[in-house]
């Protein structure tokens, strides 16, 4: 299966490494970048072991999560491939979860 990382879940990930940039501990959002991404592959192979996301469950289009440390990873499966909808900081409102 194919994944795409849409372009504001790309955002997203981007503003969390730069969160920890600001913060001088660029190393940590690094740390951050590399284990989130190797879960995000496993969806290659594994694509439905993530849980239905409850938040999102009203639009019908299948979303799903999978946890890495404090980051909650949203995809949905469309024909062959996974898209990465949002990641999300999973001390934040889940209000601002962008589908």
């Amino acid at each position: 299966m194919r994944v795409v990382i849409t372009s504001s879940a790309r955002e997203s990930f981007r503003q969390i490494y730069l969160y920890y940039k600001s913060k001088g501990i660029g190393k940590l959002g690094r740390k951050i970048r590399v284990t989130v991404t190797a879960k995000i592959m496993l969806l290659k192979d594994h694509p439905f072991i993530g849980q239905e996301e409850e938040t999102l469950k009203q639009l019908n289009e299948g979303h799903r999560y999978l946890v890495e440390g404090n980051y909650k990873v949203i995809y949905k499966i469309i024909d062959q491939t996974v898209y990465i909808t949002d990641i999300f900081d999973t001390r934040q409102n889940p209000d601002s979860i962008k589908t």
